[in-house]
């Protein structure tokens, strides 16, 4: 094993550690996560298996692999926290509703 290697599964398992941590209720997120991790540490052991799997996809290299499954991982994480910002904008504006029509009910009994 070269020493990125070592390095690399290094990083994931603080990852893992971390997440484990942070998504103890999340188990879909627990879960999506779990498996890449796993992916990333076998292909991180095992690098020619991208190569061979970017081969039955048709891709050229297992770097060029890496990089769009990259990017897919990517816009999921960022749509997965444009959604949740929407929730929690959601979230506030129904508490702020709520709050001015209490003052406004308020004023009207002064």
């Amino acid at each position: 094993m070269k020493g990125i290697q070592f390095i690399l599964l290094g990083l994931l398992v603080l990852l893992f550690t971390y997440v484990i941590n942070k998504l103890k209720n999340r188990w879909i997120d627990l879960v999506i996560l779990c498996t890449l991790i796993i992916a990333g540490a076998v292909f991180i052991i095992f690098p020619d298996l991208t190569i061979i799997i970017a081969h039955k996809l048709g891709v050229g290299r297992g770097a060029d692999l890496i990089f769009y499954l990259s990017i897919l991982i990517f816009w999921f994480v960022i749509i997965k926290l444009y959604a949740r910002i929407r929730k929690l904008e959601q979230i506030m504006t129904e508490i702020i509703r709520k709050d001015a029509l209490s003052n406004v009910s308020k004023d009207k009994d002064e």
